[in-house]
């Protein structure tokens, strides 16, 4: 699809020039054209965050935004969650499957949050903005991830553990005497 126009098939009528395999020159400019699915999704979020300084009361540029602004992004999104994140009042705190339902509230779930706060850290960088100076890598916003996971996994019941790294000395020993290679 054109991205431009939206025409779909302007991009299988581009006619490359200088090139002596056609096949595998069309294929470059598709990929040139189509930017993958993780590329739209990074464009999107960058774009939904740009709105969401501009209707800021009083509007914000990106230059003066901090983490506390990214933290006050997070809270607003929640309220478009689809995961039912149980209060610790509730009598369904703390269980897998609930047996019935419950008015506790519809939240971001943290995976989608930890992935939209990386998409949008590499998208920061690729408009300019300087690394040091990222307000979506600041330990504020670390710590309010971390908080989020720690919550929803005990008002699920579900507990995130950190998977161990394999220790290298499995990789490091020689194989035993007698095997053959």
């Amino acid at each position: 699809m054109d991205l431009v126009s939206g025409n779909p098939s302007a991009v299988s009528n581009i006619k490359p020039s200088n090139v002596q395999n056609s096949s595998s020159s069309a294929a470059a400019a598709v990929a040139v054209y189509a930017p993958s699915r993780y590329e739209n999704q990074k464009r999107r979020d960058w774009n939904t965050f740009g709105q969401y300084l501009r209707n800021h009361r009083p509007p914000l540029s990106l230059s003066l935004c901090n983490g506390g602004n990214v933290l006050e992004f997070l809270r607003y999104l929640d309220q478009f969650g689809k995961t039912k994140v149980h209060n610790q009042t509730c009598p369904f705190f703390g269980l897998k499957n609930p047996p019935a339902p419950c008015p506790c509230p519809l939240r971001q779930a943290w995976g989608s949050l930890d992935a939209l706060i990386g998409r949008l850290r590499a998208a920061y960088e690729e408009h300019g903005g300087k690394p040091e100076a990222n307000p979506f890598g600041a330990r504020t916003v670390r710590l309010y991830l971390r908080e989020v996971r720690d919550f929803q996994a005990k008002a699920r019941g579900v507990s995130y553990e950190k998977k161990r790294k394999r220790s290298n000395k499995a990789k490091l020993e020689p194989p035993p005497t007698g095997a053959t290679q």
